[in-house]
């Protein structure tokens, strides 16, 4: 029983979550197929598509599912494992024959391969290849590399690159994106196999070759599941592994890395990092990308790509001056390009011209509403630790004037807490919130009032405001919560006009809802001595909504 000993509905559960637990046990009819390895287990699940299927039960990650289905490519243990996983355990008593007979199976296999002649398997591989056209392709490309065929080898990875077999009216649809990935990904196999062959110059002129045609097919097929990116990357990969074996000349590599990096040559997918070819530019080649960066800079200093390229160089080599030059050629309104120079400064442990930098974000920022929150928190952090409470404050107060929410609110009582001087600026800021709120300002009047004053504790003063502008249902519920003891009379009200349009819905969590509510309403008679008012209240509710079961249920679980 070795085979199913890690597979339980408990582990499918816990693996797949509940949501697509359940969701699985109605896929059990639509599992089809099912074949037994020695440790797997593969099906195909109808779903909105045909999709394959694989257990792996005793691996060295213990269970692991795989499905081709959107959710399970994105690394999830989907339904259709669940699906598989239980047909399997309905048949574990007859699991551990079938595991042996796969296991002998094999064994055969390879024991007959073994005993064949060298013409007995060639008539055997030549059978294969006239059935399996991809296999065929596949020792094709092989053939043509080994004999250093490089028109040969072009050909077969432009066809392989080909979208024509399998679009439809010029795309590629979702359900046959998948077989295109996994043909355009033996193009990456032929290239790295050039470099294995001592080919590697070859492999960089195919490379770059195949880079331009995977970019043109990508816009001609729905690669919803990212295959086709991560044949870029793979590209990408087998261009420098060819690279750092042919060493090609170190200034026409540098120039195409720039060019590229740049956006000039046409390829959206292969994420190629001109930095990780150090070792193949050598320093003549380095030389060369960084005056390319440079001049490429100096022409678009605001060009994204031009900007990212620039300052990743400068990094590597240390210069802290042109990385802050690159940044300040353009500077956001907001402050945030300020802060990140700001922390490349301290970084370099330049403390003082950061905090110059970080000051001018503030100063230069056209509107304090907008600036970069995380710019405020790094100039209050170095007041802080300078003990400059006065300017902390001072800031705060600002940033909270510009922006008037509960966290601005928050921040600002906490740096007036720390400088001792919190009453007085408590009421300045009070005072901005009415006034917003004897406007009527929607955002900035008495919601934020409220809040703050809640947040406050003055449950009075908060009470007072909710009844003199108004206040949402989150905030009417809170300040119940908090002024029941005192005035329960008046938390009595507020439960049950929230309590009644609950009555006319339905769903489990309105119930929890409803219930939440009922309890605080109990308390509030109780503690007004009217327990017979709620009796009958809740005997009047339980017959309207006899018919919710789940909720009377929850209504006796909690004794009501």
């Amino acid at each position: 029983m070795r085979l199913v000993r890690g597979l339980t509905e408990a582990k499918l559960k816990k693996l797949a979550g509940a949501r697509s637990f359940e969701r699985g046990l109605g896929y059990l009819d639509a599992v089809s197929g099912i074949e037994v390895g020695d440790g797997w287990v593969t099906a195909t699940v109808h779903g909105t598509e045909r999709y394959e299927v694989e257990l792996t039960l005793d691996g060295p990650g213990g269970l692991v599912g795989e499905c081709d289905c959107p959710f399970g490519l994105e690394g999830n243990f989907c339904k259709h494992v669940v699906a598989l996983g239980l047909k399997v355990l309905a048949q574990r008593e007859s699991l551990p024959r079938q595991r042996k007979a796969a296991r002998e199976r094999a064994q055969d296999l390879d024991g007959w391969l073994s005993a064949l002649s060298k013409d007995e398997l060639l008539a055997v591989l030549r059978e294969q290849i006239d059935e399996d056209r991809q296999l065929r392709r596949r020792l094709e490309l092989r053939a043509a590399s080994a004999r250093g065929d490089l028109a040969s080898v072009r050909d077969r990875i432009r066809d392989l690159l080909d979208i024509g077999p399998f679009a439809r009216y010029g795309y590629v649809e979702y359900a046959d994106a998948r077989a295109y990935a996994d043909q355009a990904g033996q193009a990456v196999s032929a290239i790295r196999a050039l470099t294995g062959s001592g080919r590697a110059a070859d492999a960089i002129t195919l490379a770059r070759e195949a880079m331009r045609l995977l970019a043109e097919a990508v816009e001609s097929v729905d690669d919803s599941d990212g295959r086709l990116g991560q044949i870029g990357a793979d590209l990408a990969d087998a261009h420098l592994e060819a690279c750092r074996a042919a060493r090609p000349d170190p200034e026409e590599l540098a120039r195409w890395l720039v060019g590229h990096a740049l956006g000039d040559i046409d390829d959206g997918l292969t994420d190629i990092d001109p930095l990780a070819y150090a070792d193949a530019l050598g320093e003549e080649g380095m030389a060369v990308l960084r005056k390319s960066a440079v001049e490429a800079w100096r022409a678009n200093r605001r060009g994204w790509a031009e900007k990212y390229l620039m300052e990743r160089v400068a990094k590597a080599g240390g210069d802290v001056d042109t990385v802050i030059a690159v940044h300040a050629a353009d500077l956001a309104p907001s402050g945030h390009t300020h802060l990140v120079i700001a922390r490349e400064l301290d970084t370099a442990r330049r403390c003082d011209e950061a905090l110059r930098w970080a000051e001018r974000g503030i100063r230069e920022s056209r509107d304090l509403s907008a600036v970069d929150t995380a710019l405020v928190d790094y100039l209050c952090d170095r007041y802080t630790r300078a003990d400059r409470l006065s300017d902390v404050v001072a800031l705060r107060r600002d940033h909270f004037g510009a922006r008037r929410s509960l966290l601005a609110y928050q921040q600002l009582r906490a740096a007036a807490q720390a400088a001792d001087r919190w009453p007085a600026e408590r009421e300045g800021a009070l005072d901005l919130l009415r006034a917003d709120a004897a406007r009527q300002e929607g955002w900035y009047g008495g919601p934020v009032l409220i809040d703050a004053l809640l947040d406050d504790k003055d449950v009075d003063a908060a009470w007072q405001a909710a009844t003199r502008s108004g206040a949402h249902d989150r905030q009417w519920l809170t300040l119940a919560d908090q002024a029941r003891a005192g005035r329960p009379a008046d938390a009595l009200g507020v439960y049950l006009r929230l309590a009644e349009p609950l009555t006319k819905q339905t769903g489990n969590t309105v119930y929890e809802q409803l219930v939440a509510l009922l309890l605080s309403i109990r308390d509030c008679h109780r503690r007004l001595g009217s327990e017979g008012e709620f009796a009958a209240y809740v005997t009047a509710l339980r017959t309207a909504q006899k018919r919710k079961r789940n909720l009377m249920r929850l209504m006796d679980e909690h004794g009501l």
